[in-house]
């Protein structure tokens, strides 16, 4: 029988559908890893599952998760949910912090009702008192001879704190890292405080991604919600070249262009496995001729399990904006607490990367050559969860070395005349950032931070975009 056209034959890992109105073979189309019956092809689980045992999952277990403000860990303990597991954190009297499993041993209540102490956390039920690594320091209603608290041991995770945000180590306590110091969390001028924790209804990954998507900036943040942020205002008829290189923590991603004679440059950065920093949007990048723009932010995308995720991260504040630091931490469009009719005609990163359902389907997706980045990022991510699950240690995890860890995003910009050819003219703006790539790899020092400019907003109200 000869197949209708649109229809796909047997086994086809990708599918082009190829008639007009033609949604009912589409659905009909077999797909790699689609069960028969199936309306959906399977979510990529190597990639996306993140409870304890998956590839994906002991793979982020091997690096610091933040989990917590330490503002909102004070007098009372708080729950969380990280990674498929509900822990609860707390910090007792002496000032120290811990991280438990959220039951107790006993009987199984939540410790979030628990009762801080001069050491460790009493359980509200019955009183058992555990300290920060998990010993068990007292079960009151026993004998007073019972050993049965010498016997055994509450379920803890290592935490350390560093600026304002709560850190977790979830992976085998042998191989626990030294906590990463990036050359970022100093940055000359600028005040580095937390943001606005917020929750996204979605897989980590379709967010992650993001920073390896850079022409999305232009598209989502431009031409569809009408300029709404303030830099990289690009001409609609001379769209930014993109570009990738892969670094020893990661990848960066690149946007060059040109507003007359100033060639700008904009890498922003994926730190292994799920941080990545951007920077401070500008106007026109001539207020960032020879010097550096800084980072605006340093972005954790935290799995809480395998359809939600929570964003942590550092921001970088200048004195005047420190008077209106909460709009600028929020930010628009980052967030999903606007009407829905407003999200519809400002649709922002909120809006476009959720809406992808709760976990995105790569069997339905068909990629072109602007999607080189999230390929090569996919790429590096599947690579380093195999070597986890080979025994080795993944890329980045024991980066400390007696001082701060050098990271690659650059920002500056270039005083170039046009050359007469576009293409040409184009050739000159991808040689001008893989040069400032090359030389952000070899600047082990971090150099860059000598020239940071402190008015990175010239003639603008810039907020950011990620």
């Amino acid at each position: 029988m000869k197949k209708s056209k649109g229809e796909a034959a047997k086994g086809t890992k990708k599918y082009f559908l190829k008639t007009r109105y033609g949604a009912y073979h589409e659905r009909r189309a077999p797909r790699e890893g689609q069960a028969p019956g199936a309306r959906l092809p399977k979510e990529d689980v190597e990639l996306t599952h993140v409870g304890p045992g998956t590839p994906c999952g002991e793979y982020l277990r091997r690096f610091w998760q933040p989990v917590a403000l330490s503002k909102d860990v004070q007098d009372r303990p708080k729950a969380v949910k990280i990674l498929d597991e509900e822990l609860v954190v707390f910090r007792d009297r002496s000032g120290q912090v811990g991280c438990l499993e959220l039951h107790c041993s006993h009987r199984g209540s939540s410790l979030e009702f628990g009762v801080p102490q001069e050491r460790g956390i009493r359980c509200c039920y019955h009183g058992w008192l555990f300290d920060a690594d998990g010993t068990i320091l007292d079960t009151p209603t026993e004998a007073a001879d019972s050993r049965l608290k010498e016997k055994l041991f509450h379920p803890a995770y290592p935490t350390h704190e560093h600026n304002g945000l709560i850190f977790v180590y979830m992976g085998p306590p042998e191989k626990k890292p030294a906590f990463p110091i990036f050359d970022t969390y100093d940055v000359p001028g600028y005040h580095v405080v937390p943001g606005i924790p917020h929750l996204m209804p979605c897989n980590w990954l379709q967010l992650k991604e993001n920073t390896a998507d850079p022409i999305h900036i232009p598209i989502l943040h431009q031409r569809i919600s009408g300029h709404h942020f303030s830099g990289y205002r690009f001409d609609d008829s001379q769209m930014p070249e993109f570009d990738w290189v892969e670094t020893p923590l990661g990848m960066i991603s690149g946007l060059v262009g040109r507003r007359k004679d100033v060639v700008w440059v904009r890498w922003s950065e994926w730190i292994m496995p799920n941080i990545h920093q951007f920077h401070i949007t500008e106007s026109d990048g001539d207020c960032v001729i020879g010097a550096y723009c800084p980072p605006r932010a340093t972005r954790w995308h935290v799995p809480v399990d395998n359809t939600n995720t929570i964003i942590f991260d550092y921001q970088r504040l200048l004195d005047k904006e420190l008077a209106r630091a909460e709009a600028v931490l929020k930010s628009m469009g980052q967030r999903g607490d606007r009407p829905y009719e407003e999200q519809q005609r400002l649709p922002g990163d909120y809006e476009a990367q959720v809406s992808q359902r709760p976990i995105a389907i790569h069997a339905l997706e068909h990629l072109g050559a602007s999607d080189r980045g999230v390929i090569m990022f996919r790429r590096l991510l599947r690579q380093q969860i195999r070597v986890v699950r080979q025994g080795k240690e993944p890329r980045g995890v024991n980066a400390m070395n007696g001082r701060a860890v050098a990271t690659y995003l650059r920002n500056t910009s270039f005083v170039i005349p046009a050359k007469s050819d576009p293409w040409e003219d184009r050739q000159l703006w991808r040689q001008t950032a893989r040069k400032v790539a090359e030389e952000a790899i070899l600047d082990s020092e971090s150099r860059w931070k000598k020239a940071i400019t402190k008015s990175p907003y010239k003639g603008t109200k810039a907020e950011f975009s990620g």
